[in-house]
């Protein structure tokens, strides 16, 4: 065995060092230097290195490369290969990360009881066998259970691991999780950073050596990042990150990084008894069913990905109480709220600089896309004039800081499902209209050049 030696790592991208700096020299991140004991197995190291120089491949030109045997592999779910971009590629190194509690291992413990024709092993070092069968009838039922074809171990060495994928030869790899996964070739404690990065490392070398998938479960920080370096999520070939309010029960599913499909598109499910389920309407749980107009709210047309969804707008305006006016937004930008207070002052001439402004995003979820400027600007104008906007109204249109109305992307698009959804009127940007059949649509398409014609049309 050689020497023990201690060693400081950073917590944000895995840079090492003999001694602690206050300052890493890697990525500039300050206070991020933790002490660890690290012991290597000099054999065991040298045993790795020779197995991965002899299955190293020759040189080819990038013509004579074959792609014939890398057919995605469906995952039996629609959300989730929407996500991945149309299923798991062979050989590829998946990570998926969230809250604890959030079902990052439902969510994956259904995908391996429901991928069809294939052979998987389920690795927990979190669970015994016993609770994740207990998991699984609850899932899909004990007489179901029995047909697919998962094979479930409680491990958390990875050269044991690597045993029972010889034994098992499985289609697809499922650890759960990364942070709990140890290796012989390096005596420190599981979770520690250079564990995570030198196991994170030994699955990589045998999904592409063996043209495996394997999908890791990795913990998050409470900063929300997640737990171990950074260089973790380098290595991966697709970072996906699973998020929700729990008191509403949906989950949302986005691709932070994904090397082989789209990062905008994201997938919906909703927490069950019997596990998530696939959420294909959006806009189902994201718009409030209501009887009655109330004033400040507005439905938006916005975008993930090339998924239209329909949002709602809440918003409440009244006389300051205190003395200086208080701004809240959740789920939409504070900043890019007060520049929108500033045009509506400004170039509309609504005092609300002496006023309470909040704003919030049904459905719990945060946008980002600026095509929801026009419905945050008139459920503000509603909520201060205490007229309320028909709820088969919608809005898709970015506001400029003069009070103009601009064009976004992909208009007809968001105009098709809001004639699907049964809209009446949608109020979109005049410059976006040029280009538009309006014969192929039912709903009346208002066209609006700045936020006062929109006001004039609404509240006039």
């Amino acid at each position: 065995m050689a020497k023990a030696k201690t060693y400081f790592f950073c917590s944000e991208c895995g840079y090492q060092s003999s001694s602690w700096l206050g300052k890493c020299p890697e990525c500039g991140k300050w206070n991020t230097f933790q002490e660890e004991v690290v012991q290597a197995t000099k054999t065991a190291t040298a045993a790795a290195r020779a197995k991965s120089a002899a299955g190293a491949s020759a040189p080819k030109r990038i013509h004579e490369v074959s792609t014939s045997d890398t057919l995605r592999i469906p995952t039996g779910c629609g959300e989730f290969d929407r996500v991945l971009g149309g299923g798991i590629v062979p050989g590829s190194l998946l990570l998926l990360g969230g809250e604890p509690g959030i079902g990052k291992s439902t969510l994956l413990l259904q995908t391996a009881l429901r991928i069809p024709g294939r052979r998987i092993l389920y690795v927990s070092g979190e669970e015994s066998e016993q609770q994740i069968k207990m998991r699984a009838d609850r899932i899909i039922g004990e007489e179901a259970n029995g047909v697919c074809d998962c094979y479930v171990v409680s491990e958390t060495v990875t050269q044991r691991i690597f045993e029972h994928v010889d034994a098992v030869k499985p289609d697809l790899l499922i650890v759960d999780s990364i942070q709990t996964i140890c290796t012989e070739n390096i005596d420190s404690s599981a979770g520690s950073i250079s564990q995570i990065r030198e196991c994170t490392a030994e699955f990589q070398r045998f999904a592409k050596e063996s043209a495996v998938p394997v999908l890791l479960v990795g913990h998050i920080t409470k900063d929300g990042n997640l737990a171990g370096p950074k260089v973790m999520e380098h290595i991966v070939d697709c970072v996906l990150q699973f998020e929700g309010d729990r008191n509403y029960g949906y989950r949302m599913l986005r691709s932070l990084k994904n090397r082989f499909g789209s990062t905008a598109e994201i997938g919906i499910f909703e927490m069950q008894g019997d596990g998530l389920r696939e959420v294909a309407n959006p806009s189902e749980f994201l718009l409030s069913q209501r009887d009655e107009n109330l004033s400040g709210a507005a439905v938006a047309a916005t975008l993930e990905g090339a998924r239209p969804m329909f949002i709602e707008v809440q918003s409440l305006v009244s006389s300051a109480v205190y003395g200086t006016p208080q701004r809240n937004a959740n789920g939409f930008d504070f900043r890019r709220l007060s520049m929108l207070l500033a045009v509506l002052e400004k170039r509309c001439g609504f005092k609300l600089g002496a006023k309470d402004v909040f704003l919030n995003i049904a459905g719990g979820i945060r946008v980002s896309d600026p095509a929801i400027d026009l419905a945050v600007a008139c459920s503000i104008l509603s909520s201060n004039v205490d007229i309320p906007i028909s709820p088969r109204y919608c809005f898709a249109a970015e506001m400029g800081l003069s009070g103009e109305v601009r064009p976004v992307s992909r208009v007809e698009h968001r105009i098709a499902e809001a004639d699907r959804l049964g809209f009446e009127k949608i109020f979109i940007s005049k410059y976006n209209a040029r280009n538009i059949n309006k014969k192929r649509f039912n709903l009346e398409i208002v066209e609006v050049s700045v936020i006062e014609e929109a006001f004039r049309s609404l509240f006039a």
